[in-house]
């Protein structure tokens, strides 16, 4: 495979992409036929934490990693969508995929497949699937790709533990119009016999989550109901069925975090693996995830004057405004939004609760940024609020001027997340 020679996972990428145009399809039959072909991979995994939600689900991972990390284990990690390198979706046993294993991983999901019709993130799952049964590790952890009944990662017939993160509005043109919709979308990750747990949901989530997990026979531990967390001049509290820890604060920042913390420290000790309160404590302490409260401190951050300070986050659905506009609220001091959408996003609804706190609002759509949304949009679903960047860097250099030392908050898409980390010079950690 020439691409393969070249080092570059995304030459693989752009060639499936060709081959195989429709990029979304909810089913699980294509991906089934192909894995039964490559020997059902899928079923010999490392014991499987699955994790799924609207927002947070990428932290709850994160989390999730760090903790096993701490406990001395090798583990397998999928996400997406990635900000900078395709590698980042496949951590095989702690380390980034290689382009030269995905490059093989691939060949062999392809010729298995043959002609037959398939997704690019099918074919891409078989390939992790693939690579996760054949690398030694203790845990694996996959996270969702798009809603959870149909979604690719949802062919593990049983998983040690699932868990699911906020739910909010989003993707509502698949996955349905209203919260109790997509929550039974989410809720088919709930498999028979295997624990599951959830953590601060909207009025009537908790509801249909509880529903489905009674539904096929899963046990179901809510945040308030059946496990806590609190914050304390320390850290956190958490507290559930094999009783207390004392936790240090969560490596991640913001209120939000709180509760991703909790969802992954409940769903390890649902899961019956062994692990230790040291590990716990370690691994939230010390967990990583980019794009999510993260302070920049490169390129882009150096255009601020002393005193300032320049953050990111992916946050850009309805459920992220609201996250958003806490920590806002918990900094207090002036913080300017510099805000870039995804285009068919739920624009003025991610501005609302932030458009009261913001000292001002920025409106960009950087160079490259994969579906942007035009400034002038965004500025009209701000009411005329924001102001046009149009870029991050000319927003940040017109936000500095005469103005008193601040704090500027990025937010919006994780597309442009990643045109911004690669501004900044952020390097995807192998």
């Amino acid at each position: 495979m020439s691409e393969a020679t070249s080092g570059r996972a995304e030459a693989l990428i752009s060639r499936l992409h060709a081959r195989y145009p429709r990029l979304i399809d909810l089913s699980l039959d294509r991906l089934r036929r192909v894995l039964a072909a490559l020997g059902n991979p899928q079923d010999r995994l490392p014991p499987v934490i699955h994790v799924a939600g609207t927002n947070g689900k990428g932290s709850v991972c994160a989390f999730l990693r760090a903790i096993g990390e701490a406990q001395g284990w090798r583990v397998h990690v999928t996400t997406s969508p990635h900000l900078v390198r395709f590698n980042e979706r496949i951590r095989l046993a702690g380390t980034l995929v290689t382009d030269a294993a995905l490059s093989d991983a691939l060949d062999r999901v392809e010729a298995a497949n043959g002609d037959a019709p398939i997704t690019v993130f099918e074919l891409l799952m078989a390939a992790g699937f693939l690579l996760f049964a054949e690398v030694p590790a203790e845990m694996c952890v996959l996270e969702v790709g798009l809603g959870g009944r149909f979604d690719a990662t949802n062919v593990v017939a049983r998983p040690a533990a699932s868990a699911i993160a906020s739910i909010s509005l989003d993707h509502r043109d698949m996955l349905g119009d209203t919260l109790a919709k997509i929550a039974f979308e989410k809720a088919g990750i709930l498999k028979p016999g295997v624990p599951a747990v959830t953590g601060a949901q909207a009025e009537g989530v908790l509801d249909v989550l509880q529903a489905q997990a009674d539904a096929v026979g899963a046990g179901l531990a809510a945040r308030g109901r059946d496990w806590s967390v609190a914050e304390t001049p320390s850290g956190l509290r958490f507290a559930g069925a094999l009783g207390a820890l004392d936790l240090p604060p969560p490596g991640l920042l913001g209120l939000h975090q709180h509760d991703n913390a909790g969802i992954a420290v409940a769903a390890i000790r649902a899961s019956g693996l062994a692990i230790s309160a040291d590990a716990i404590a370690r691994g939230v302490a010390g967990a990583v995830w980019p794009a999510r409260m993260q302070r920049l401190s490169g390129r882009l951050a150096a255009l601020l004057p002393p005193g300032w300070e320049l953050w990111l986050d992916g946050g850009h659905n309805p459920g992220g405004g609201v996250a958003v506009a806490a920590q806002m609220r918990r900094w207090g001091k002036a913080v300017h939004v510099v805000v870039g959408m995804k285009q068919a996003k739920d624009t003025a609804e991610f501005l609302a609760p932030i458009l009261p706190l913001a000292s001002s609002l920025w409106a960009v759509a950087e160079p490259g940024q994969h579906l942007a949304l035009p400034v002038e949009a965004i500025v009209a679903a701000s009411g005329g609020a924001a102001r046009v960047g149009p870029t991050v860097r000319e927003a940040l250099v017109r936000i500095v001027a005469d103005r008193a030392p601040g704090r500027v908050r990025i937010c919006g898409s994780l597309y442009l997340a990643g045109e911004v980390l690669k501004a900044d010079g952020w390097v995807p950690m192998s």
